[in-house]
């Protein structure tokens, strides 16, 4: 069997037992996914969805977060894996939305991987 043939079997394999694939991450928009995909990294997307309610209260918009204390977003975020990573690369993704998207989330790849903690994987998600 050749790859492409593989490829197309998997392809049919999900099309039939998984038409309408979704995460499991709760989010109301493309801000608030890009949140929990980040955090979701090497985390489970229950603890996710455990941080996720406080840290939309706290930061609702790209600007709140984009201006946010280091200490504040880490408060929220430390039972995730790597929090300090994490809390580093969610202010500055914030910031660089701001700066060079005008606040929206991209919905190119290349965009998104221009984003601090925002990687191949992470983008294709998105």
């Amino acid at each position: 069997m050749t790859t492409k043939e593989r490829y197309n079997k998997v392809i049919e394999y999900f099309l039939e037992h998984n038409p309408d694939a979704a995460t499991e991450l709760n989010f109301d928009n493309a801000y608030q996914l890009l949140v929990a995909v980040i955090l979701s990294a090497q985390c489970t997307d229950v603890r996710v969805n455990m941080i996720t309610p406080f840290f939309f209260k706290a930061f609702p918009t790209v600007e709140k977060l984009a201006y946010a204390d280091y200490n504040e977003v880490y408060e929220l975020i430390k039972s995730c894996s790597y929090p300090n990573n994490k809390t580093k690369n969610l202010i500055r993704m914030a910031k660089t939305l701001l700066d060079k998207f005008g606040g929206i989330v991209p919905d190119d790849i290349d965009d998104l991987q221009l984003l601090p903690g925002v990687g191949r994987k992470t983008a294709n998600v998105i």
